[in-house]
């Protein structure tokens, strides 16, 4: 019975300091998952680390038989987002005929700098509205919200891969 008493003394801390921890919330891991597939480093590499500091020529660059550059990977997500980010607004989206190879292949290396802004300002656009937006809309939105951040992530890590495979990544910006 003492043991039990010492034990129960002994746990009191942690089980406060659980408690004192703020549950999660629909809006907050929403905003987590878009954060951490945009510019806070997590458990992996978000997009804008993952392309700051690509010249337009490493963005051009596609291997030996490669499928796409860095730039087709960041406008393709440029398009799908701001595609999204403009379906939650409201408001018409770019025309999209369906051929999804165009929101690859429609990248000009000229605008570079622009598509890499304007990456970052859509998603940094869908963080505010999921800020903003009440319990009910995020409900009808998290699939595609959750889909986003998916997406996000995994053309990232092709963005990676090839940036290694540039000689143009530092592996101490989080992928060894």
């Amino acid at each position: 019975m003492r043991a039990l008493a010492v034990l129960l003394f002994l746990s009191q801390p942690v089980l406060a300091a659980e408690g004192a921890a703020k549950p999660a919330t629909l809006k907050s891991s929403l905003l987590e998952q878009l954060r951490t597939t945009h510019d806070q480093q997590d458990w992996f590499v978000p997009v804008k680390p993952a392309i700051d500091g690509v010249t337009a020529a490493q963005a051009v660059w596609k291997p030996q038989g490669g499928d796409h550059s860095i730039g087709q990977l960041a406008n393709h997500l440029l398009f799908w987002n701001s595609q999204n980010l403009a379906k939650f607004k409201g408001v018409a989206a770019p025309k999209f005929d369906g051929n999804n190879d165009e929101t690859f292949n429609a990248f000009d290396q000229a605008k570079w700098d622009q598509v890499r802004k304007d990456l970052d300002r859509v998603l940094t656009e869908l963080e505010k509205l999921v800020e903003s937006a009440d319990e009910k809309t995020l409900q009808k939105w998290a699939p595609t919200l959750g889909r986003i951040a998916t997406h996000n992530a995994y053309h990232t890590g092709q963005i990676l891969v090839l940036r290694k495979m540039q000689g143009a990544w530092d592996p101490a910006k989080g992928v060894k």
